[in-house]
């Protein structure tokens, strides 16, 4: 299994300030993964260091097969195409359709054919549960609605890893657990995914490894695996 993101001995600066200091970390495919921490403890700056909108000066940190440190600015649309982000606050465009939001995204990310796209914008509003929403304004849906379209935006470009901000905050908890059990579905796919939570509760309903930060540093605890039951060593 091969790994999609590894850091060694960075440090995160905001300016003069430091966010996060020694981090150490290794995250693969088809892995989840909770981040965690107060508000202002550095989740959005780690995120935002893994699709390059925040630079890693100190350290060296590699995601997909891009240097951090060394990452030219014409590579970094290429990275962000294998990298879809779920927002809290949905950022869809609200003066056109459903269609028409995912049909913007493949022509800004070069697309080309009619048909294909289509075919692609059929294919993830399926997996999402939204294949009769197309059609729809935004501001026809609900919340957890919203946030459904958003995931098959990010699913677009059918990417290796899915940055998820907070996409149970705005939800009341029956939505969101539906929203959960389609990120875990995802996963199972194939997709890892890290996100951004400050709902425990959800780390019990749905235990996956976590990432807390306190402190300016990242500790980092992995999922416990089952241990092998009395069968297996028949």
């Amino acid at each position: 299994m091969s790994t999609l993101i590894n850091y060694k001995n960075v440090d995160i600066w905001q300016k003069d300030q430091l966010v996060l200091k020694n981090i150490n970390l290794e995250i693969g495919e088809s892995e989840f993964w909770y981040l965690t921490g107060k508000v202002g403890a550095g989740k959005s700056s780690f995120l935002k260091t893994i699709y390059a909108e925040l630079p890693i000066d100190r350290g060296e940190g590699d995601v997909f097969d891009y240097s951090m440190n060394l990452i030219r600015e014409s590579e970094i649309p290429y990275l962000r195409r294998k990298i879809g982000i779920i927002f809290q606050d949905f950022q869809l465009l609200t003066d056109r359709t459903v269609k028409d939001n995912l049909m913007f995204v493949l022509k800004a990310t070069d697309w080309h054919g009619t048909d294909a796209m289509e075919d692609r914008i059929k294919e993830v509003l399926e997996e999402v549960g939204m294949q009769k929403k197309g059609y729809k304004m935004p501001n026809e849906l609900s919340g957890g609605e919203q946030q459904r379209i958003v995931i098959a935006r990010a699913l677009l470009n059918k990417p290796k890893l899915i940055l998820a901000d907070e996409p149970t905050g705005n939800l009341d908890p029956e939505t969101g657990k539906g929203l959960m059990e389609l990120l875990q579905k995802i996963c199972k796919e194939g997709t890892t995914v890290i996100m951004a939570t400050h709902n425990l509760g959800l780390l019990q309903e749905f235990p996956a490894n976590e990432i807390h930060i306190e402190n300016n540093a990242l500790h980092i605890k992995p999922l416990p695996k089952p241990s092998e039951t009395v069968e297996d060593n028949i």
